[in-house]
């Protein structure tokens, strides 16, 4: 176990030094993005009035009851269409009231994610010397600062079974909700359905401003409730509801018309077919996967012929002309790379490139170099290798299936490649999720599962 862990549970002075540090940090963060949006997107008095009082509230809320504003943050999970977004403002509150209190416990993070998320954190820092536009570089940078303590924070928090079917729930409802709404918009008029819509009404993009953030966001939430299905431990619905549920979250997928979203949950689902197949009696449980997935694909097969959609899909599942355009500018992040050893700053890849990178790997390199890129990897293959663990030991997350976040780990990883995922809160939820399974206590577990903690 590592020092922080065991001084944190001693409540030794240095401790309580460091989290009163760490909220002062969190509480200038959070001013800073407020001041960065307030300036770029001036509002009214009225309108700062009003989200003046709500944060009170929510403040009041999360000092009376400190679960039902972590599920409240869950519940609007999904509405990201600009930054900072909704969810941040309220685990905002949240996490400083955590630090306060002293619920924030850095000895369930492992030692190794925590040095790694440090490094690349303070590695952000350095890069900001190269920086040309100051404003996008605060802003990008406290949203990275931000996400790397909620997933620390996050971590520490679900230590139960209870609280785990607390936040999958309030994940799963609304996405299911809007993965459903948005869907049907896109065939039938619906009240405000086209705000769930775009590129002209022809992709489902929900809450947020991009289909292919929106897609991937049902992915790791459709694999927990596959597992859940031919697996029940967490949710308590009947086998019918989650098969619906499953096929309106994988219609949410198709929808979105991401190719990669389309392309990170077949690999999400392939990968826990394999995890299922490779265990003791799993051979009934892959095969059910299979039978699922194949009824599955037949199901919105038969919708996209029915509604004459099949030939949108074949035109997305094409090569787009605009990739060339984005290899080009991936291209030209490498040069920058070559140019810049500790890159060229948090939020600049536009600054210096038409287009957005596509890419966190290339996006990292560009911005923080090679070091960067370095320390981004260490950290994925890191949660991967303990994702990998977790799942070959049957080690679940108090409940919540080591198969899925494996397959939802792996397919974000693939997904990394095409897509910028450095800002996507999924990305980091279900990153939590597998160190929490990895440093679940050896008392918690049954006999077979019991091992030494992850470092």
């Amino acid at each position: 176990m590592s020092a922080i862990g065991a001084m944190a549970r001693r409540g030794e002075p240095s401790t309580r030094a460091a989290s009163t540090i760490a909220l002062a940090a969190t509480l200038a963060l959070l001013g800073v993005t407020m001041a960065v949006a307030l300036y770029k997107f001036p509002l009214p008095l009225s309108v700062i009035l009003v989200v003046g009082v709500g944060m009170l509230g929510l403040l009041a809320l999360t000092i009376a009851n400190y679960e039902a504003a972590v599920t409240l943050g869950f519940l609007v999970f999904g509405i990201v269409s600009l930054e900072p977004a909704p969810p941040d403002g309220v685990f905002a509150v949240v996490i400083a009231v955590a630090i306060v209190t002293g619920r924030f416990n850095l000895a369930r993070v492992p030692m190794s994610v925590f040095g790694l998320l440090g490094a690349f954190v303070f590695l952000n820092i350095l890069s900001a010397i190269e920086v040309i536009e100051l404003q996008a570089a605060v802003r990008f940078m406290t949203i990275t600062i931000y996400l790397a303590v909620f997933a620390v924070w996050f971590t520490s928090y679900l230590d139960s079974p209870e609280r785990a079917r607390a936040v999958v729930k309030a994940y799963l409802v609304p996405a299911t909700f809007f993965a459903l709404v948005a869907s049907v918009a896109l065939f039938a008029p619906i009240p405000g359905g086209s705000t769930l819509l775009e590129y002209k009404g022809t992709r489902a993009t929900g809450l947020f401003e991009d289909p292919n953030v929106f897609g991937p966001f049902l992915v790791p939430v459709a694999l927990i409730v596959l597992q859940e299905i031919l697996d029940p431990r967490l949710l308590n619905a009947r086998l019918g509801v989650k098969l619906l549920t499953f096929l309106v979250l994988t219609g949410g997928v198709l929808f979105s018309y991401s190719r990669a979203a389309w392309v990170n949950e077949v690999i999400g689902a392939v990968v826990l077919l394999l995890v299922l197949m490779m265990r003791r009696g799993g051979g009934r449980k892959a095969l059910a996967v299979l039978v699922l997935v194949v009824t599955t694909a037949v199901g919105v097969g038969g919708v996209l012929s029915l509604t004459g959609s099949l030939g949108f899909l074949e035109e997305r599942a094409h090569v787009q002309t605009y990739d060339t355009q984005r290899f080009g500018a991936q291209r030209t992040g490498v040069e920058l790379a070559e140019e810049y050893p500790v890159g060229v700053g948090p939020g600049q890849f536009e600054s210096r490139v038409p287009i957005s990178a596509h890419s966190t790997y290339v996006r990292t390199l560009a911005e923080q170099g090679v070091l960067g890129l370095a320390l981004i990897a260490a950290l994925f293959l890191t949660t991967l290798v303990f994702a990998g663990n977790n799942a070959v030991r049957g080690r679940d997350t108090y409940g919540i299936g080591s198969a899925a976040l494996l397959g939802a780990w792996v397919g974000l990883l693939v997904n990394s490649f095409v897509v910028d995922t450095l800002h996507w809160r999924h990305l980091w939820f279900v990153a939590a999720l597998i160190w929490i399974g990895a440093m679940r206590r050896v008392s918690e577990l049954p006999a077979p599962q019991r091992e030494p903690a992850a470092m």
